[in-house]
């Protein structure tokens, strides 16, 4: 049994060409074997509030966090009325998670300007949570307004997330947000960006929003997990905010090849072998257990499990692996 003072979760719907029956495999297993929280991303597959559902009526007791959404593509009413309308449908809290997201899924996918992605994100965060609260919004921004409407369902119940890397993220995490969220730290990163959320919540005059981190995952993996996992950090090394990221990971000569145009054949090449061992919880039961350790010392109050499920259907044997109660 596994025993640390942060809170584990799972991810679902982050990763491409996964079947539904797969997503809530998972979520399933994440809510029999007892963790702290599942969260749906929004990608290109699903739509997360839709799939949030689905996971919702398909589990029993797990609190739902949906997102990061992209607040440059969903205004703060239709990102509190369907977090309501998921609460509502499965009976138990739901949060939101927002986040600035990448010039490919705002301006390419959604033909919509990322411009001003920051100040947008710190007007949705103030403009959700007074939704969130049962409030009338009567908010009048720079970049998103709302006004004369108010949840007809009760308000979702779940705390509200910012998606951050870059400082001025983070100032927005540390003055709104009940909680902030990372993606593809090493436990090192996390204990900077740990020391970063305190101090700009300091500035603030409140209390440091919780701090939690999307890491890959795959205990006793097979080789088909591996690389699941090595394709999904090759296709974050063009990113911006991840790439930086990445480089301070020491993968910057793959970085470097992404922002010259390489291929996924290319940057899959140029990665070291311990790419995944670096950034993600990857290998024997011990090896992940002394990861974990690491990152609980590290400051995070929750670690995301976003667990690789070719060669572990569901991710059963690695959700098993760390469970708390398996």
């Amino acid at each position: 049994m596994l025993v640390f003072a942060m809170d584990i979760s799972v991810v679902v719907a982050s990763r491409p060409n996964v079947a539904p029956e797969e997503e809530l495999r998972t979520a399933v297993l994440a809510d029999r074997l007892g963790y702290a929280d599942l969260w749906i991303g929004e990608g290109f597959v699903w739509d997360a509030f839709a799939l949030a559902t689905a996971a919702g009526l398909a589990t029993e007791r797990i609190p739902v966090t949906v997102g990061p959404i992209p607040v440059s593509v969903r205004d703060p009413a239709t990102i509190a009325r369907g977090a309501a309308s998921t609460a509502a449908l499965i009976g138990r809290p739901v949060g939101v998670a927002l986040g600035t997201s990448s010039i490919r899924v705002v301006e390419r996918m959604h033909g919509r300007s990322r411009r001003r992605a920051v100040t947008t994100l710190a007007e949705s965060a103030q403009a959700v949570r007074a939704l969130f609260g049962g409030a009338q919004a009567d908010f009048d921004g720079e970049m998103l307004s709302t006004h004369g409407y108010r949840l007809r369902l009760d308000p979702p119940g779940g705390p509200i997330t910012v998606a951050a890397f870059g400082d001025r993220a983070i100032a927005v995490a540390a003055e709104y947000a009940d909680r902030m969220v990372l993606d593809l730290v090493s436990p090192e990163l996390a204990r900077e960006y740990r020391s970063k959320l305190d101090a700009a919540a300091r500035a603030a005059g409140r209390p440091a929003p919780r701090l939690a981190a999307w890491i890959p995952a795959a205990v006793d993996p097979a080789p088909a997990s591996t690389a699941q996992v090595m394709h999904s950090l090759a296709g974050y090394l063009e990113v911006a905010g991840y790439g930086e990221m990445l480089t301070a990971a020491g993968l910057g000569d793959a970085v470097r090849l992404a922002r010259a145009g390489a291929d996924r054949d290319q940057l899959l090449a140029a990665l070291p072998t311990d790419a995944a061992d670096r950034i993600g919880l990857v290998g024997d039961q011990d090896t992940v257990n002394k990861r974990l350790a690491a990152y609980a010392d590290s400051g995070l109050d929750e670690v995301v499990l976003v667990p690789a499920t070719d060669g572990d259907p569901g991710g059963e044997r690695t959700l098993k692996a760390l469970a708390k109660h398996p």
